[in-house]
């Protein structure tokens, strides 16, 4: 390929989480809208940019070894660029450990990354740029009129809001993000239309904290205000899911909202990260164990078939046998769906890192093995409560060694949670009544409603009319 070609290509690797994903569509868009085209080839690209994340330990070690592989075949006519939470969080730092970058583009500034490219290639010497706004500027604002949404097949997240304002003792998002700016009501009203308009199904909603959207806009409730707009406006999303509650935030009118409105799933994301007062006080979060109780009581008598997702730090610094053991006494009481747990990750720049008494990397991994084994059995229990129920299940794919559709339910957020595997082709982007028959730890396993194992359904139509009979 010639370079001048190649000079108008970008390749986009974007890591970590949903959030990322939506602010990598977003430059994609914008280098695209200002006449540069995606290369799934590396090397068909003038321009490689790895959308970093530098939350944890892990993430960081796995951003840089992006950076390092893309680094290490890199021609004399590329630039590379790190972009993202990394780029704001270690900013020149990240030029010591990969010397081939050409460019450092924070996070907080992701919508200059066309101008951005094109400082660079005008640039006189070959010294790294670096675009790294202060803690005065923030994310969410002058987002130059893009979409500010993923999509993936039939499912799309979008971005509501960025930055958090919570004062979590772990956690580097505010360092790195800034504090929360919600996004003007009336455009994501409009988005969500577009993503009607473009054939999605589902619509997920994210930002660092939802349940905090419009505290800085004055709204009171103003995630439960936000989803009625986008209801009366986006009719055709058959699925709206909330992801990122934060405990304490979870308002009787946020309850009555998704319970009330057929399109708003009855699934919540609310990660209370532990269960023991005193571990709680020591990460700054939300210590009233007692709400979780009522609360989860309130939205489960809300809502019947209501799945629940969280997460938990296992091995926080101070974190004692006694503390563990709450945990797990909570895990037992509550029976959640889903649950995600990880060993707690040393930052130095946050407050958990001045905490003396650090748990032992094998204390931290025999914990969280204990506590993981004890969710496995609870959430194959809580499959097996689905067995003979027909669940609506989006189809994702299809396994043409297998013969298998694989799908998701209402229960089931993307790539966090488990899959519902149906024998037979299945419309791809559809959502299909399916007849739960297996359970596993995780996933299940079901038969178009209507239709005998065996039996394989091409259209949506025909499911429909077996259901209907």
């Amino acid at each position: 390929m010639s370079k001048q070609k190649r000079k108008k290509q970008f390749y986009l690797l974007s890591l970590g989480c949903s959030k990322n994903t939506v602010d990598s569509e977003s430059m994609a868009a914008l280098l695209q809208r200002a006449g540069y085209r995606g290369a799934d080839d590396k090397d068909e690209a003038g321009i490689l940019i790895v959308n970093t994340c530098g939350f944890i330990q892990s993430a960081k070690e796995e951003s840089l070894s992006a950076l390092r592989e893309l680094a290490a075949t890199k021609k004399p006519d590329q630039l590379l660029i790190a972009a993202g939470c990394l780029s704001q969080r270690y900013g020149p730092m990240l030029v010591q450990e990969v010397p081939q970058l050409d460019g450092v583009i924070g996070t907080r500034r992701w919508m200059d990354i066309v101008p951005f490219v094109h400082q660079l290639r005008r640039r006189k010497h070959p010294e790294p740029l670096y675009h790294l706004p202060g803690d005065a500027e923030t994310v969410g604002r002058d987002e130059r009129n893009v979409l500010r949404a993923a999509r993936q097949g039939a499912s799309a997240y979008l971005k509501i809001a960025d930055g958090c304002r919570r004062p979590c003792a772990f956690c580097t998002i505010p360092e790195i993000k800034g504090t929360l700016v919600s996004r003007p009501v009336q455009s994501i009203v409009e988005e969500a239309v577009r993503l009607q308009d473009a054939g999605v199904h589902e619509l997920i909603i994210i930002s660092q904290d939802s349940t905090d959207y419009g505290h800085d806009l004055g709204l009171k409730n103003g995630l439960s205000h936000l989803l009625e707009r986008v209801v009366a406006a986006a009719s055709g999303i058959d699925w709206i899911r909330i992801m990122y509650a934060y405990p304490g935030y979870v308002t009787d009118e946020l309850i009555a909202t998704m319970a009330e409105t057929p399109q708003i799933l009855p699934y919540l994301d609310i990660p209370l990260q532990h269960a023991h007062r005193e571990t709680l006080k020591r990460m700054r979060r939300p210590a009233n164990v007692d709400w979780v109780y009522r609360t989860v009581d309130k939205l489960r008598k809300a809502m019947p078939d209501l799945a629940i997702r969280t997460t938990f730090i296992v091995g926080y610094p101070g974190e004692t046998d006694e503390e563990f053991a709450a945990l797990l006494d909570f895990v037992r009481d509550m029976r959640f769906d889903r649950v995600g747990a990880f060993t707690y990750s040393y930052e130095a720049s946050t407050p958990s890192a001045t905490v003396s008494w650090q748990v032992p990397d094998e204390v931290k991994a025999q914990r969280v093995e204990e506590l993981m084994g004890l969710q496995q059995r609870i959430s194959l229990e809580k499959n097996q409560e689905q067995v003979g129920r027909t669940l609506p299940v989006l189809i994702e794919g299809y396994s043409e060694e297998d013969d298998v559709s694989v799908g998701r339910s209402y229960r089931d957020a993307p790539e966090i949670d488990g899959y519902v595997f149906v024998p037979g082709r299945l419309p791809e982007g559809e959502i299909v009544p399916v007849t739960i028959d297996g359970a596993m730890t995780y996933d299940l396993t079901g038969v178009p409603a209507g239709y005998q194992a065996g039996n394989t359904l091409i259209t949506l139509d025909a499911v429909n009319t077996a259901a209907e009979r």
